[in-house]
This record gives C-alpha cells, structure tokens and sequence, in this order.
C-alpha cells in the first residue's frame, strides 16, 4: 500500500524510515534484519490491521539512513539508542516493537530496558541474547543509563560559545581544580581553537 518516507536527525546525519497508516492509529515501530532495511515490512504490512500506523526505520548503515562515522562500531546497544531516538522524535510514550531477526534482539533488548514503552513485542526469527540471572539486574541499570544519558546530552548539545582565552581558562581551572594555571594554559594550547568571535 501507500505509504509516506521519514527521516529523523541524529548526530551523524539521520535515520531514515517509512511509514504506512493513520498517523494517529495505533503506533508499531518495525526493525529490519541483518544487513536488511525497511522495504522488508513491504509485503507484510499490507496483511496487518488497517488501524496501526506502521513506520519501519532503517538502521544506522541501512538503507537510506546515514552510516556512523567510519571506524565506528556498530553494536547492538546503538541499534537500541537509535530505536529511542526515533520514538522520542515520533514522541510515542508507549507502542508496539515488531522485530525480523537482528531486529527482534534489538527489539528484545529494548523491551528489556524499557519495559514501560512497550505495549506489546512481535518477535519474527529473533536471535535473542542471554543474561545469567545474577548480572541481569547490574546490566539493565548500566545499559539504561548509559543510553539515557547520551540522549540526554544529545538533547542539550548547542553551539559552542566563543569565549576569550582567559576566559576559556578560568572555565578549564573551575572544572579541574587539580590543574594550575600553568597546566591548564599548556592543555588549552591543544584543547581548544582560536575563531574570530573568540
């Protein structure tokens, strides 16, 4: 059926996604398999109910969303803080996770650590990952965190202020009172860049 293209800023360009659907209708993010994109819901979605509104993203070096810079990694974990990145930018407080292969342990892995987001978890030949009992509690604190976070600095990043180089020093010394003076004029001959504002 018809559907509409998205795309969703981030840091090193954007996540691209398609969707099908009312927008207000019921919402259900799907995840693509390994080395797959969102034209894999394409045959699927035209089955489900009419009521949903269905946005398939493409993951981050997928389809016609921005790869991360090169050299980066792409772990599990990321796949997760781009899955929080698009609810946040679709502001869903609570949907469906609809995830083929690689895409249903990423949606495994969400539901995990966002228990409260999801209403319910479709699982189409997931992988799945596996926790010993005793670290589970220890992992799902750290991994929340750490994506919570990240989002979070995200959120606050602005333009970077130009500040005068004594300025830029006293900052520096505020936040690292170990530093003396003399160390910290040698640390911002690296640390920073001289601009024509400051």
């Amino acid at each position: 059926g018809m559907f509409s293209e998205l795309k969703f800023p981030v840091p090193w360009g954007h996540v691209a996604a398609k969707a099908w659907g009312p927008s207000g209708g019921h919402p259900v993010l799907c995840l693509h398999g390994w080395l797959d994109n969102a034209n894999t819901f394409d045959k699927l979605i035209p089955l489900l109910p009419r009521d949903c509104y269905f946005v398939a993203m493409d993951f981050s070096g997928h389809g016609l969303s921005s790869h991360r810079p090169a050299g980066s990694p792409y772990h599990f974990l990321d796949y997760v803080s781009d899955v929080r990145r698009v609810a946040a930018a679709l502001q869903w407080r609570r949907f469906t996770l609809m995830g083929h292969s690689m895409g249903g342990s990423v949606a495994g892995m969400f539901s995990f650590l966002y228990p409260e987001m999801v209403d319910k978890l479709i699982l189409l030949e997931n992988l799945g990952f596996l926790l010993a009992p005793e670290d589970t509690e220890a992992w799902l604190k750290s991994k929340r965190m750490v994506i919570d976070r990240l989002l979070s600095l995200e959120a606050k990043q602005q333009t970077p202020k130009a500040r005068s180089p004594q300025a830029a020093l006293q900052r520096l010394l505020e936040a690292n009172r170990h530093l003396t003076a003399e160390g910290g004029a040698i640390l911002l001959q690296r640390g920073a860049t001289e601009t024509p504002a400051g």
